[in-house]
């Protein structure tokens, strides 16, 4: 399967999430839209591909990471200032809100914002307006919010980092990255994406030796699909060979002796129960989320038992 605006896998819980992107892209700009993931799942990639969807192709995508700046250059940067503000204000300055236009703005690790701002930062989401400043005029914004946080915002909330007024207002369509140790049957289309994006650089088109990709298939992953290109990236630039063996992967991931496979038969049943789980037990769409024609899919239901109940436990 091709990569969707760079979103790589195959894994039923992936494939739904693409369908809930395709969703929401259309939905008016003044719908702000949460993503939830652990670090290097790829919520930017997430981001992006919803205002590839839905903004203008001439409007903007603007990023600011929350955490990644002091509380005074962060307001700079989200609302801007007008010339004599503070010292060294020599010009005017446009800050993202504004600079996005009809764009998109995404701003990462949300929680990471300070209380102060977060006030700010609630009656833009509500007014639809930004003060520079050392102005007292505002300004019309009308980009796309996105936010993004690698937190359980909700526990943010409950020790009072972040407030509960605005959490309401960002958590209107909350989509959901799952890390990569929940969908490691994507590893190997991951690998070849990662792989194809070095040799384009123009370096060599290398492949992974089988052992390489079965102790790529056993690691957890605690930094996601960002530590699997980490991990690829070194292998692809040290392996004196066109081949990659598992001695040129790091040492974490050497020790894979006697791989300890699951029988195939329990994947495919989970992959089967996932994908009508997420469809609510409508079997045109499981079987889509599977790319299989239905037909196969009630063939491959009987033969693995599975029963109403188990398909809506969790609905």
């Amino acid at each position: 399967m091709d990569a969707f605006y760079g979103i790589v896998g195959s894994h039923p819980s992936l494939q739904h999430l693409i369908e809930q992107l395709k969703c929401v892209a259309s939905l008016e700009p003044g719908t702000t839209i949460m993503i939830q993931g652990e670090s290097g799942t790829g919520k930017e990639l997430i981001a992006r591909a919803i205002h590839a969807l839905g903004a203008p192709s001439n409007e903007p995508f603007l990023g600011v990471n929350c955490g990644s700046f002091s509380q005074t250059l962060l307001e700079d940067q989200l609302f801007g200032h007008r010339k004599g503000a503070f010292t060294g204000a020599e010009t005017d300055k446009s800050g993202v809100f504004v600079a996005a236009g009809n764009g998109t703005l995404f701003l990462d690790e949300i929680t990471e914002m300070p209380p102060e701002l977060q006030v700010r930062l609630l009656r833009v989401i509500q007014e639809r307006e930004v003060y520079p400043l050392g102005s007292d005029a505002s300004v019309p914004v009308s980009a796309r919010l996105v936010v993004a946080t690698n937190r359980t915002i909700e526990k943010e909330v409950e020790l009072g980092n972040f407030r509960r007024d605005l959490y309401y207002r960002i958590n209107v369509i909350r989509l959901e990255m799952p890390p990569l140790r929940d969908r490691l049957s994507d590893i190997p289309q991951l690998s070849q994406h990662f792989l194809n994006e070095f040799a384009q650089r123009g370096g060599a088109q290398k492949t992974l030796s089988e052992e390489a990709q079965v102790a790529l298939c056993n690691y957890s992953y605690p930094g996601n699909v960002r530590e699997l290109r980490n991990i690829l990236e070194q292998a692809w630039a040290l392996a004196k060979q066109k081949e990659i063996q598992v001695e040129d992967l790091p040492s974490e991931l050497r020790g894979v002796d006697q791989p300890k496979f699951r029988p195939l038969a329990d994947i495919e049943r989970e992959h089967i129960l996932l994908a009508l789980q997420l469809a609510r037990g409508k079997k045109t769409r499981a079987a889509q989320y599977l790319q299989i024609d239905r037909n196969r899919l009630y063939r491959m239901i009987q033969r693995h038992g599975i029963q109403p109940e188990e398909i809506f436990k969790n609905n």
